[in-house]
């Protein structure tokens, strides 16, 4: 692909550093957004415990959250077998781990795999559609007060018909950056990601690298989400008055997959348009049970023809909502804010909501907002290890673009937008979780309503997707399973092939589920 040699630099620099610096966090996972099915175990520990975890921004900061998210005993849980270093390294452990006796170095790395098979049997029912991707992931610290993680994955995949619509229309997987052709109809591409946590203070926390966040305590996140694909960004962390306040400045750098420059040289690779991005999150942990969220985003305009930035000194104001006052909704600067909410109902049940706004005109309506509401169930009705989920999301047509109409200055990164991952419309998602021992079952419901413009009026298209998987959890130190699903859509929506309006995908799956990617849309 076009940034190949990139790749392969940053497989090398990644090599290194994870060999250098890496740790065992006593977190059960990685510190990446989590896979949303297994990630579950963790989100029920937290709305177990009076904990000062503020969990509306993910990735946690493990300095501040190690001490009240638990690993997961699998030797106590699975006594049935018996105590052999094979097994172990199998079942149990990091697939490398050092840990010299000094303890002030560990390093444990594992791979990335995701070795999918499968067959669409609406549209392709002849073919044969499959994932291969392979990678490396690494964390480790030095000392008490240094983290670090790392990732590299390489890709080869052949999708189900909808997603191929996608990648040739958009130029990009979701999540996972441009590609290149693979074969005939096959797609080739590449990612990398990784970062710097330092403990700078005991209530400031730095993190330098290259990767996303999201902001919400529901599957989707209206304000920021990990749905884009990775981006060099700093983010500083503060918690004050017994970690009951958590301050976050995030400052990105985003890319719109557009020529940087009006003039390209001969021989030379093309460049793509830069634009910088600050976020601002406050929580407030108001009590045991009830936190809330202040949000505000702001993609600054893009560089001018030659890619140069003109970034204003408010660019690095970390004053949560002051550039707000400063250049209001309607400015070429494009600015997203917001607010989230979550409330405990005893150990079990969290209710989550998020409202956005982001301008106050629009052509397509009067203003451009959306607005979230949810309802999180763990042990539901007394079954151990049931998790239920139901969200409702609706988003107004025109959020998120500029109120310029430039599509440059829209809140988006490598064409994909930074936040609700449909864009707009109405959705529903319901979601259901049971794992017994090492077995699990998920299922995935989404309906979507998306308004699209036509000649005679406004018609509502629709997204209907059923995702359900059965599978056994071989290793959960990195998430290593094995399971078999089906997928099932159905769709109204002139953005893809007509005649692609059905997709009946099942699949086998062996894979490490790290991280989320969104393929429901």
């Amino acid at each position: 692909m076009h940034c190949k040699k990139i790749h392969n630099y940053t497989f090398g620099l990644c090599i290194f550093f994870s060999c250098v610096f890496s740790f065992e966090i006593s977190a059960q996972f990685y510190n990446f957004p989590s896979d949303n099915s297994f990630s579950v175990l963790t989100e029920k520990q937290l709305a177990a415990k009076d904990s000062a975890i503020h969990g509306g921004i993910k990735p946690y900061v493990h300095f501040f959250s190690s001490k009240y998210v638990q690993v997961v005993d699998t030797h106590r849980l699975f006594k049935f077998i018996k105590d052999d270093p094979a097994i172990d390294l199998v079942f149990y452990k990091h697939f490398i781990r050092v840990e010299p006796k000094t303890e002030k170095f560990k390093l444990r790395l594992d791979p990335v795999l995701n070795l999918e098979v499968g067959k669409d049997f609406s549209n392709n029912p002849s073919g044969r559609l499959y994932c291969n991707t392979r990678g490396l992931i690494g964390s480790g610290y030095v000392g008490d007060n240094v983290y670090f993680e790392t990732m590299v994955v390489e890709n080869q995949s052949f999708l189900p018909s909808y997603l191929s619509d996608y990648a040739n229309t958009s130029s990009v997987i979701p999540g996972q950056g441009r590609w290149k052709q693979f074969k005939t109809t096959g797609y080739d591409y590449a990612f990398s990601s990784g970062f710097v946590s330092v403990q700078a203070l005991k209530n400031l926390n730095i993190q330098v690298g290259h990767g996303k966040q999201k902001i919400g305590n529901g599957y989707r996140s209206l304000l920021l989400s990990d749905n884009t694909l990775n981006y060099p960004y700093t983010r500083f962390t503060q918690q004050w008055f017994k970690g009951k306040v958590q301050y976050t400045n995030i400052y990105a750098v985003l890319m719109n997959l557009v020529s940087a420059s009006t003039i390209v040289n001969p021989n030379t690779e093309r460049l793509f348009q830069k634009k910088a991005a600050s976020f601002q999150y406050l929580s407030i942990n108001f009590s045991r049970s009830f936190n809330i969220g202040f949000f505000q985003g702001m993609v600054w305009q893009a560089g001018d023809s030659r890619n140069k930035q003109h970034i204003d000194w408010q660019y690095f104001n970390p004053i949560i909502y002051t550039n707000l006052m400063s250049y209001g909704l309607d400015n070429k600067n494009n600015i997203i804010t917001g607010l989230d909410a979550k409330l405990k109902i005893g150990n079990k049940v969290n209710v989550y909501s998020q409202l956005m706004l982001d301008k106050t005109k629009s052509d397509s309506t009067s203003a451009a907002w959306g607005w979230q509401a949810g309802l999180n169930y763990f042990d539901a009705f007394g079954l151990k290890n049931l998790f239920l989920q139901f969200e409702y999301n609706n988003v107004k047509r025109g959020s998120y673009s500029s109120s310029v109409n430039t599509s440059d200055q829209s809140y988006s990164h490598y064409n994909q937008n930074l936040a609700y991952t449909p864009g707009y419309g109405e959705e529903f998602v319901l979601i259901a979780d049971y794992k017994v021992r090492r077995f699990f079952v998920n299922l995935r419901y989404n309906y979507q309503d998306i308004p699209q413009n036509t000649i005679s009026g406004t018609n509502t298209n629709y997204v209907s997707m059923i995702n359900a998987k059965v599978g056994y959890l071989i290793n959960p130190s990195y998430n290593l399973n094995i399971c078999l699903g089906i997928l099932y859509r159905t769709q109204k929506n002139p953005i893809f092939n007509p005649l692609n309006n059905q997709v009946n995908y099942i699949y086998l799956g062996f894979k490490t589920s790290l991280y989320n990617l969104y393929y429901d849309f």
